[in-house]
C-alpha cells in the first residue's frame, strides 16, 4: 500500500509521474528507517536496545503512511531535500503523537483514523498553507491529468482499496478483533464506492463521472472506520459510515477544495482534505461513539475487557470514559498536526532547499532525466536548462 498504492495514486499529474512514484519511494524508504528508531525508543526499548519484530515493521509502515498523506498536499511543489526534511520531522512528531494517544490516553485506533489520517492530513495541509505560492497559476496547465495518467492513478486506487481491510486489521489481536476489523472495513469501502459513483454523477454536468472522485473518494470509507474497525460497529453500521463518507468526500472535491484554495490559500494538490482529513475526523468521532456505547451485553464480559484492553491500570475504566478519551485523541492529533505543520512549514521555506520556481512546479524535468517523446508532447521542455532555484 505504501509504495505502490500511495505512489501510483499520485501519478494523475500529466508531467509529474516520475516525481510522484520516485519521491514517494524515497521518503517512504527513509521514513521507515527513522520510524523504526523513533517508535522503538517509545515502545520497545529494553536494556539499551530496540527490539524489532514484524509488528514494528508494520507500525513503521503506518507511520510512513501519514508522511505519504502529507506529501499529497505538497506534491509537485517541493524539492527532494524539502521532502526528506519533512519526513524527518513528521515521523518524529507522529511517534510522539502516537505515544500520547496509545500509551498515555490508552486510545484504540487500529486503522489510524486519528494517528495516521487526521494527523497526516492536517499536518500536510498546514505545511502547504505555509508554503503558499500566490503565482502558482503559472503552472495551472500542468496540474491537470491526461487519459493514461488517470489510468495509472487508478492502479493505486485499486491497490489501496483491495488491501485496506488488511491495513486496518494488521495490528489487531488475532481472532474476533481482526475479523471484525476486516469485515467492517470491507463493508464500508463497498458502500463508499456506490455512494461516490452516484454523487459524482449527480454533481457533474450531464451526469458524467469524474475520475478524480473515483480515484479518491471511493477510499474514504476505509479511512473512516479505522478507529472503530475492531469494535462492534457491525456491518450495518459500517455501510452507513461508508455511505456518509462517500457523500462528504465527493462534495468536498466539488465545492470545498476550490474554496480552500481561493479563500484560505490552501493549495492541496491531491485533495487530501477530502480523502483523509474529513473522513479521519469522522472516523475519530465514530470510534468515540462506538466505544462509549459498548456494553457487556454486546461484547460479553471478557470480550469487553479484551476489546478495549481494560486491564492493569485501566481495569476500572468504563466504556463511557473510554469514549471520552477517544474524543480527546482527536483534539490531541489536531493540535500536534497544526502546531507541527506550522513549524516544519516555516523550516521548509528556507531559500537554500532548492524548491522549484512557480513556473516549474509539477514538472518532472526539473529533478529527473526525462526521455523525449515528440509524438505525445507529454514532457514539453519549456526551458532545456530548468534547474531548481536556490533563492
Amino acid at each position: 500500500m505504501i509504495f505502490v498504492g500511495f505512489g501510483f495514486l499520485m501519478t494523475f499529474l500529466q508531467r509529474y509521474g516520475f516525481g510522484a512514484v520516485g519521491f514517494n519511494f524515497l521518503l517512504a524508504a527513509f521514513g521507515i528507517q527513522w520510524a523504526l528508531l523513533m517508535q522503538g525508543w517509545f515502545h520497545s526499548f529494553e536494556n539499551g536496545k530496540i527490539l524489532i519484530g514484524v509488528e514494528n515493521l508494520i507500525n513503521a509502515d503506518f507511520c510512513v503512511g501519514s508522511v505519504c498523506i502529507a506529501f499529497g498536499a505538497i506534491l509537485g511543489k517541493t524539492s527532494p531535500m524539502q521532502l526528506l526534511i519533512l519526513t524527518l520531522f513528521q515521523v518524529t512528531l507522529f511517534a510522539v503523537n502516537e505515544y500520547i494517544l496509545v500509551s498515555l490516553l490508552h486510545v484504540k485506533d487500529a486503522g489510524g483514523s486519528m494517528t495516521i489520517h487526521t494527523f497526516g492530513a492536517y499536518f500536510g495541509l498546514t505545511v502547504t498553507r505555509i508554503l503558499y505560492r500566490p503565482n502558482l497559476e503559472q503552472s495551472k496547465d500542468k496540474q491537470g491529468s491526461v487519459y493514461h495518467s488517470d489510468l495509472f492513478a487508478m492502479i493505486g486506487t485499486l491497490y489501496l482499496w483491495m488491501y485496506w481491510p488488511s491495513f486496518n486489521s494488521a495490528v489487531s489481536n488475532h481472532g474476533d478483533a481482526q475479523h471484525r476489523a476486516s469485515i467492517n472495513t470491507y463493508c464500508s469501502l463497498a458502500s463508499c464506492v456506490l455512494t461516490t459513483v452516484a454523487f459524482s454523477s449527480l454533481l457533474q454536468k450531464k451526469g458524467k463521472l469524474d475520475m478524480v472522485h473515483i480515484q479518491n473518494a471511493t477510499l474514504a470509507g476505509g479511512v473512516a472506520v479505522g478507529t472503530s474497525a475492531e469494535m462492534m460497529l457491525t456491518p450495518y453500521g459500517s455501510l452507513i459510515v461508508g455511505f456518509l463518507c462517500g457523500i462528504v468526500s465527493t462534495v468536498g472535491f466539488v465545492y470545498l477544495m476550490p474554496f480552500l484554495e481561493s479563500k484560505l490559500h490552501i493549495q492541496d494538490t491531491c485533495g487530501i482534505h477530502n480523502l483523509h482529513a474529513m473522513p479521519g475526523l469522522i472516523g475519530g468521532i465514530v470510534g468515540a461513539v462506538t466505544a462509549a456505547a459498548a456494553t457487556e451485553e454486546v461484547y460479553g464480559k471478557e470480550g469487553l475487557i479484551s476489546a478495549f484492553d481494560f486491564t492493569g491500570d485501566y481495569k476500572d475504566r468504563t466504556p463511557s470514559v473510554q469514549g471520552g478519551f477517544q474524543a480527546a485523541g482527536i483534539f490531541v492529533s489536531l493540535a500536534m498536526a497544526l502546531a507541527g505543520g506550522a513549524i516544519v512549514g516555516a523550516i521548509l521555506k528556507m531559500p537554500f532547499l532548492g524548491d522549484p520556481a512557480d513556473e516549474n512546479c509539477f514538472e518532472d524535468d526539473v529533478y529527473w532525466e526525462v526521455p523525449e517523446d515528440e509524438e505525445s508532447g507529454l514532457y514539453h521542455m519549456h526551458d532545456p536548462t530548468l534547474k531548481p532555484v536556490t533563492s
